[in-house]
């Protein structure tokens, strides 16, 4: 059980980072992060698309990772 355990968490934290990578970048240069990006008139538009698909997805696998890992330490520490 613990090998199926950690086997699971393994692969669960490389698609996390592999989701993570592909998810938009929302800032389009180095200058608006230095000036807040105030010039943005739709910086706050609701995610829609792949962008809001990515982000349903990361929190999917964020919650799988806590509950394995939640899951690893009870059976562990029997």
């Amino acid at each position: 059980m613990y090998n199926l355990l950690m086997t699971l968490i393994l692969i669960v934290s490389v698609v996390i980072i592999i989701a993570v990578m592909m998810q938009p970048s929302k800032t389009n240069d180095a200058m608006s992060s230095l000036t807040g990006g105030a010039d943005d008139l739709f910086a706050k538009q609701k995610p829609r698309g792949f962008e809001a698909f990515m982000q349903k997805v990361t929190v999917v696998l964020g919650i799988i990772f806590f509950v394995l890992a939640l899951a690893l330490a009870w059976y562990s520490s029997k």
